[in-house]
C-alpha cells in the first residue's frame, strides 16, 4: 500500500508551486475564470507549447516528439492548466466540491464541474473564504488525480485568499497542509496541520494530513500516536485508512487489513468503496495474493470504473498473475490519463520483459516521459527527488539518481528513502555503504518484496551470499511478480548464488 500522499505512490501516493499566484495581494486577486472548452486553444497548440517549454529538460526529452504517447503527456499536463475551471471529462455539474476531499476518493469528471461551479459562486461571492478554501483544495486533488502539477498554482492563489479574508481559518491551513504533501514538502504539511488542529482540534482533514507528514517524515511512533488520536476524535473511512497504512509500515498485516475492512463496511459513497477497496487491493497485491488483489480491485472499479488507482493495481496485478498483455493494454490506459513515474515505468518495465518487435523503443519512450513529468513537476514546485532516485537508478542516469536520492535522505528518512538511497549507492558501486540504508529499509517490518530484492541484492554484491540468497528467497516468496524485470533478476541472481 502506497502512503496517502504519495500517490501514489501514490505516490503513494503517489505526489507544486511554479508561478506567482502567493505574491498576488489578496485585495486584487482576479475572479476566477471559469471559460467555456471551447476557448481553449487547440490540442496542437498546446502540444507545441508543452515541447517548447520543456524543450531543455534532458537528453531523453526528444522522445516526447516521436508518437502518440508525447501528445497524451501534452495534453495532459498542460490542458488543464490552460482553461481555468473548464470541465473536461463529461461528469454531471454539482453544486459545489465534495467534502470527502481525500487522494483517490475524488473523481475527474465532478470534481472538474464541482471546481467551475465554485469559481461561478466566487465570481459573485469574493469574499467567501470558506469557498476559496474549497476551490484550493480541489485544485490539490485535481493536479494529483489528474497528474497535473500545473495546478499547484492556482490552488496556493486560492489558499492564500480564503487566509487574507480570514486569518487562521482551519479550512485553509488545512488545504495549505494538503499543498504542501502535494509538493513533497512535509515538514510544511506539519506545521500547517498542527496550526489547523489549534483551530479546530475534529477537522478530519487536518487529522489526516498530519498523519501522513509523520509517515512521510519517518516519524513512524508519532504517526502511530497521531492515528489514534485521530481515530478517538473523528473516526471514518480517511482517519481508519491512515491507521491501517501506519500498522502495515511496522509490518502488522493483519491488523492494517482489518482495519480497511472495517473502513470498507463503513464506506458509504462510491468514491469512499473505490478507495478502500483499492487499499485493499494493493495491500493483498504487496502479500502475493493476488487473486484476493484482483477481486478488491473488481469491487473499486464497480463503484467507480474510471478509478485510476483501480486500473492501475489491476494490472500490475493481471502482470504478475501471468496476463502480461492485458496489464500492458490497462495500463496503456492509466498512462494515458495519469502519466506518472510510477505507471510509466512498469508500462516500460512490462515492455521490456515482453520483448516483441517495437518494445525495446516503446520501453525507452516510458522512461522518456518520466523524464518530462520530472522535469514539469520540479517547474511547478514538487519535489520530485524520489521520483528521480527511482526511476534514474534502474533505467536513466545513475549518478542523477544517486544525488537525489541524497537529497531526499537529507529531507525525510522513511523506509522508502532509506531503500531508494541505498539502491542508488549499489548501482553506482558503492555497495558497503548501500548495505547500511538496505537493512534500514527493512527494519521496521515492512514487508516489501522490492526492498527485500534491493536488499538480496546488496548482500550479494558485499560477499554475503547466505545473507544474499535469503533476501532474494523471501522476496519471491512474499510476492513472486513484484516487478516485470527485478522478479525475473531476482531469481537469475538467486540460482547464481547457489
Amino acid at each position: 500500500m502506497s502512503p496517502r500522499t504519495n500517490d501514489d505512490e501514490a505516490g503513494e501516493q503517489p505526489v507544486s508551486t511554479g508561478g506567482d499566484a502567493a505574491s498576488t495581494p489578496a485585495a486584487s486577486a482576479p475572479a476566477p475564470e471559469a471559460g467555456p472548452a471551447g476557448s481553449d486553444p487547440e490540442p496542437g497548440d498546446r502540444r507545441v507549447a508543452a515541447v517548447r517549454r520543456f524543450a531543455a529538460t534532458g537528453r531523453r526529452w526528444r522522445a516526447l516528439q516521436l508518437g502518440s504517447c508525447a501528445a497524451l503527456l501534452a495534453v495532459a499536463l498542460t490542458g488543464a492548466a490552460i482553461a481555468v475551471g473548464a470541465a473536461r471529462d463529461g461528469g454531471p455539474a454539482v453544486a459545489a466540491a465534495s467534502t470527502a476531499v481525500d487522494p483517490g476518493v475524488l473523481g475527474s469528471g465532478n470534481l472538474d464541474a464541482s471546481i467551475a461551479a465554485l469559481q461561478v459562486h466566487l465570481r459573485s461571492q469574493p469574499r467567501d473564504y470558506g469557498s476559496w478554501a474549497t476551490l484550493g483544495l480541489a485544485y490539490v486533488e485535481q493536479a494529483r488525480t489528474k497528474g497535473d502539477p500545473a495546478r499547484y498554482p492556482q490552488a496556493e492563489k486560492a489558499l492564500k485568499r480564503a487566509l487574507d479574508l480570514s486569518p487562521g481559518n482551519d479550512q485553509a491551513l488545512a488545504g495549505r497542509a494538503a499543498l504542501a504533501a502535494a509538493r513533497h514538502d512535509f515538514k510544511d504539511a506539519l506545521t500547517y496541520a498542527d496550526q489547523a488542529l489549534k483551530q479546530n482540534p475534529y477537522s478530519e482533514r487536518a487529522l489526516s494530513l498530519g498523519i501522513d507528514a509523520l509517515v512521510e517524515l519517518g516519524r513512524y511512533a508519532e504517526a502511530d500516536k497521531a492515528a489514534r488520536t485521530a481515530d478517538t476524535r473523528k473516526p471514518g473511512v480517511p482517519v481508519f485508512t491512515r491507521y491501517a497504512y501506519v500498522h502495515e509500515l511496522r509490518g502488522d498485516v493483519t491488523t492494517a487489513r482489518r482495519v480497511l475492512k472495517q473502513a470498507l463496511t463503513a464506506a458509504a459513497s462510491p468514491g469512499d468503496v473505490a478507495y478502500v477497496a483499492a487499499q485493499l487491493g494493493q495491500l493483498a497485491w504487496n502479500q502475493g495474493d493476488y487473486d484476493t488483489a484482483l477481486t478488491y480491485y473488481a469491487r473499486a472499479l464497480a463503484a467507480d470504473e474510471n478509478y485510476l488507482p483501480a486500473l492501475e493495481g489491476r494490472a500490475r496485478a493481471q502482470a504478475a498473475s501471468g496476463d502480461r498483455d492485458e496489464a500492458i493494454k490497462g495500463l496503456q490506459t492509466v498512462v494515458a490519463r495519469y502519466p506518472l513515474p510510477g505507471p510509466l515505468v512498469e508500462l516500460g518495465e512490462l515492455y521490456e520483459a515482453r520483448g516483441a518487435a517495437g518494445d525495446k523503443a516503446r520501453a525507452h519512450d516510458q522512461y522518456a516521459l518520466v523524464d518530462a513529468w520530472i522535469a514539469l513537476a520540479r517547474a511547478n514546485g514538487v519535489n520530485a527527488d524520489l521520483d528521480t532516485a527511482l526511476a534514474a537508478a534502474d533505467h536513466g542516469d545513475r549518478t542523477a539518481a544517486l544525488r537525489a536520492a541524497r537529497a531526499e535522505w537529507a529531507r525525510r528518512h522513511t523506509v522508502h528513502t532509506a531503500d531508494a538511497l541505498g539502491w542508488a549507492l549499489h548501482v553506482n558501486g558503492r555497495d558497503k555503504e548501500a548495505l547500511r540504508y538496505a537493512r534500514r529499509a527493512t527494519a521496521t517490518g515492512y514487508r516489501s518484496a522490492a526492498f527485500l530484492y534491493h536488499r538480496g541484492m546488496i548482500e550479494l554484491a558485499t560477499g554475503r551470499a547466505e545473507d544474499g540468497r535469503a533476501s532474494l528467497k523471501a522476496a519471491l516468496e512474499l510476492n513472486p511478480g513484484f516487478s516485470p524485470l527485478g522478479s525475473a533478476r531476482a531469481r537469475k541472481a538467486l540460482e547464481a548464488a547457489k
